[in-house]
């Protein structure tokens, strides 16, 4: 269940949502091929929602009512297991759509969504969105398109997971954080604690730090409060490639 409600003005209507902030729908490779006259449709779903940090966006088994586009912030899309371990899926930042699979089968959650930092949200509601989706079949394409991705994504994550060390689980999962921000100004900068990887790549927290520490010292790269800064990709891309090894030191 979503945390928050749509922002409402004092006679109980939604208020109107920016344009500057429907840029975010515009520039997502899934909507910007849209005809302007299906895209206005679209926004037209699309309701504006501020949440805390911290605050739950959906729960694992909750039923798939909406697919969601972040305007700022990050959402952790995670899991945990019955004695407490949780493990984290993926982090989805500005300009990033989640929550479409039970969208599109109608089944229940399979994990959970939370406000990893403050954030702000589109929500469209699928009664709303699988009419127009069937009136858009390229735009449905797109959508097999980018499952195609995820799933592609999932299998490289437990293929990792299965078979390479620490070092090399590491490496793979800064690069892929990496290459999601490279657009973005001082693109190398992964706003990402390490107790956070160390859910990403199933280690502990303190054998992170420590192969952190090494590849700091030997500039690869830069530990900051709440943030790990990319110095040198070449490296971790050996080290991600050779990844099935005994060390990475």
């Amino acid at each position: 269940m979503v945390a928050t409600g749509v922002p409402q003005d004092k006679t109980g209507e939604a208020r109107e949502v920016p344009s500057s902030k429907l840029s975010v729908l515009r520039k997502h490779p899934i909507f910007c091929d849209l005809e302007p006259e299906a895209f206005d449709q679209l926004c037209r779903y699309a309701k504006h929602s501020t949440l805390k940090r911290g605050a739950t966006i959906f729960s694992k088994g909750d039923p798939g009512t909406s697919m969601f586009a972040v305007i700022s912030g990050t959402v952790k899309i995670s899991t945990s297991s019955v004695d407490g371990r949780s493990a984290i899926l993926n982090l989805i930042g500005a300009g990033e759509i989640f929550g479409e699979i039970t969208v599109l089968d109608g089944q229940v959650r399979s994990a959970d969504a939370t406000a990893n930092t403050s954030c702000e949200l589109f929500i469209i509601d699928r009664r709303e969105f699988i009419p127009f989706l069937r009136s858009q079949p390229a735009l449905a394409m797109k959508f097999i398109e980018l499952l195609c991705t995820r799933l592609r994504r999932t299998s490289e994550q437990v293929e990792q997971i299965i078979l390479q060390n620490l070092p090399g689980r590491l490496a793979s999962a800064l690069l892929r954080l990496t290459e999601k921000h490279k657009l973005a100004p001082g693109g190398r900068t992964i706003a990402v604690t390490q107790q956070e990887i160390s859910e990403m790549v199933g280690m502990t927290r303190e054998s992170i730090n420590k192969q952190l520490r090494v590849w700091a010292d030997r500039k690869w790269v830069r530990l900051e409060h709440g943030a790990i800064v990319v110095l040198s990709a070449e490296p971790l891309q050996a080290m991600a490639e050779a990844g099935s090894g005994d060390n990475g030191d």
